[in-house]
């Protein structure tokens, strides 16, 4: 599968530049994909071809582009498998979409005393909105414990999550430990105690097959930019029962019914949720993005990127003076690896390894509680997608063997 994989790189025109006169390793694709040609040309055709506004012109230009920005909205639906289109609604990404849910459905339904259960290993997207939530409504906000390994304690889970829960935020896989959480375990667990759940897809949604309907998630966020699409686009998918219920999240145009000097009512899904002039292009670009990954199989991704995880893992943990941080186990760690190279700071070791041309993350990922859960202050992050390639895993490891003979260590 790897040769089959391989060739999927010309269709990236960014990975065939040199930095720092070597080839281009990019090794960051939980922070944002690249995109393929074919996405850059449908956002490029929509503003040689069809740029105009949705939803309120009746000639011909301004007709197909609600047309194109509305077919992508199926695509996204079919691709999460959502029961209608009306679950669907466009956001600028997933921190925009869990900022709705806390901001409209939270709003409306925490009380004094409510409890709000999340984990440890949240992106901060994830966790300042039910922070501030529980700030301002005086609710209790209670963490999920973690393994020794990094994985969710679920026992602690069945533990945390009671008959006083009302939201369930947790993130489908983690941006720093590589592990998978089992939401649809969750979900039923939150479901028996009448509580909904909110599912960060963030990192799962361009790597793995999703069937919202299977999860039984209430809510579902991902953004595009993380799956070949551009920037400034994503999805918040929610049950439509509860979509109903909840106010509108921002005022303006396009999301309105009828409007009267002292009342106003609200257009029906999903424009309910999608005041003033949207992201055509950004959602056109989803959606041929969608045709990409489609065209691939997610099963097919998904499987290529444990080959890549299998093949990289064991060789990270067996460096000398190099901690890996999450199950050491491949088979239940994903394309996500975080780790550190003996003291040396996570920005240094970024630093040099750019010098070899492989670009990684360091820092604390957006996910301080986590780091300090870790007892460190940042890591290093190696992030696969389908068109690395195992001499991208190769050349990661010569970057730590050259790190380590410039610092000493």
């Amino acid at each position: 599968m790897d040769k089959q994989f391989q060739k999927i790189r010309d269709d990236f025109p960014i990975l065939k530049q040199r930095i720092n006169d070597e080839p281009l390793v990019y090794l960051d694709s939980a922070a944002t994909s690249q995109k393929p040609q074919a996405v850059i040309d449908s956002v490029t055709n929509y503003y040689q071809t069809i740029n105009a506004n949705t939803h309120r012109s009746v000639y011909t230009l301004g007709q197909r582009a609600t047309d194109e920005y509305e077919l992508a909205r199926k695509k996204v639906q079919r691709f999460i498998k959502a029961k209608s289109s009306k679950e669907v609604i466009f956001t600028k990404g997933t921190t925009d979409s869990l900022n709705l849910v806390a901001s409209t459905y939270g709003e409306k339904n925490i009380q004094v005393g409510n409890e709000i259960v999340i984990t440890y290993m949240e992106h901060h997207s994830n966790l300042i909105p039910w922070q501030q939530l529980a700030l301002r409504k005086n609710a209790v906000l209670k963490y999920i414990e973690l393994t020794s390994d990094g994985q969710l304690d679920m026992d602690d889970a069945r533990s945390k999550i009671t008959d006083k829960t009302k939201i369930v935020a947790v993130a489908h896989v983690s941006n720093v430990l590589g592990v998978t959480n089992d939401v649809q375990e969750l979900a039923q667990i939150a479901h028996s105690h009448n509580a909904v759940i909110v599912i960060d897809g963030a990192q799962a949604a361009p790597h793995q097959p999703i069937d919202v309907q299977e999860l039984d998630t209430d809510f579902y966020a991902f953004s595009g930019h993380k799956m070949l699409s551009p920037m400034g686009i994503g999805v918040l998918y929610g049950k439509k029962e509860l979509l109903e219920q909840m106010p509108p999240y921002q005022f303006g145009g396009e999301m309105i019914n009828s409007v009267d000097k002292f009342d106003s009512t609200w257009s029906e899904l999903p424009w309910k949720f999608e005041a003033g002039t949207q992201n055509v292009s950004g959602a056109i670009g989803l959606g041929k993005a969608i045709d990409y990954l489609n065209n691939l199989g997610m099963e097919n991704i998904a499987e290529y990127e444990q080959e890549l995880v299998d093949y990289a893992l064991p060789k990270l943990s067996a460096i000398r003076g190099l901690t890996v941080y999450g199950p050491q186990d491949s088979t239940v760690h994903n394309g996500v690896i975080s780790f550190n190279l003996n003291n040396l700071h996570p920005h240094d070791v970024a630093t040099a390894f750019d010098m070899d041309g492989v670009a990684v993350r360091a820092g604390h990922h957006c996910a301080q509680p986590l780091m300090k859960y870790l007892g460190v202050v940042a890591t290093v992050r190696a992030s696969f997608y389908f068109y690395n390639t195992k001499a991208d895993v190769d050349k990661l490891l010569q970057a730590i063997a050259d790190t380590k003979e410039f610092f000493r260590v």
